[in-house]
């Protein structure tokens, strides 16, 4: 019987964030459109099979309690080290860098977000890509930021896609992947912000939105959106201005 963890290289306690991350991985060095290698298909599909098994919870509970794997697990030797103790204790930016995204990746999302958000608000120069290679900041500032959306903090969330998409253009790392990031971050911009936050951020988040090269209509939709924000804010002329390019924008 296969093993779909060592297919993929994940720890067998690995979060569904972290199979992503090893899938987008594997993908990315096997994907024939990508390498132009055809010789490496079986391994691919291999990869494809892992992911399908290990994402579908159902699936992945039928596998995790075949006996094969058990007598896996029941060889495994666990670490005396905490590593998550050691972090918690330490107040220096890199230590709550790193306990952020090692709680987001160890089924502590609550924890993770928490513990993000108490830094953006204590913490105004703290930023989580000092602290990470441009890899490991894009694919766990990506998961981060799917879990701030459910909590709905999608400003927060918004300026996580932000860097992200701006690294992507100067280095591409996502590939394949990266529609997903722009069609997630679209979501955001198109049914999250708009009455949801306030004027203000809104602005803010449209403002960055336009610098973010995501087409010409949709530019235009966040120069209309723009609009109604200064018109609630009673700033007519700039609403006006807006409107005007808006229009510019798609001619």
């Amino acid at each position: 019987m296969t093993d779909f963890y060592k297919v993929l290289g994940v720890r067998q306690n690995a979060t569904l964030a972290e199979i992503k991350r090893a899938y987008r991985e594997k993908v990315k060095n096997l994907h024939p459109d990508l390498t132009g290698d055809i010789t490496r298909k079986d391994e691919f599909n291999e990869v494809v099979h892992a992911y399908r098994v290990l994402s579908d919870s159902r699936q992945r509970s039928i596998f995790d309690e075949s006996s094969f794997f058990r007598s896996k697990q029941a060889g495994q030797k666990t670490q005396s080290f905490n590593y998550y103790n050691w972090l918690s204790e330490r107040e220096d930016y890199e230590s709550r860098a790193k306990l952020i995204f090692y709680t987001l990746m160890r089924n502590k999302e609550d924890e993770a977000v928490a513990e993000f958000k108490r830094m953006q608000t204590n913490h105004p120069d703290f930023t989580l890509k000092d602290f990470f290679t441009r890899e490991d900041f894009m694919d766990y500032g990506y998961i981060l930021a799917e879990e701030l959306v459910i909590r709905a903090e999608y400003y927060d969330a918004f300026l996580l896609l932000e860097q992200i998409i701006k690294m992507e253009y100067s280095y591409h790392y996502f590939y394949i992947f990266f529609p997903e990031v722009i069609s997630f971050t679209l979501n955001i911009l198109k049914k999250n912000i708009d009455g949801v936050i306030n004027d203000e951020l809104a602005l803010d988040v449209y403002e960055r939105a336009l610098d973010l090269e995501l087409g010409k209509t949709n530019d235009a939709f966040f120069l209309r959106k723009m609009s109604e924000e200064y018109k609630r804010l009673g700033d007519l002329a700039t609403s006006e201005i807006c409107l005007r390019e808006a229009a510019k924008v798609l001619e």
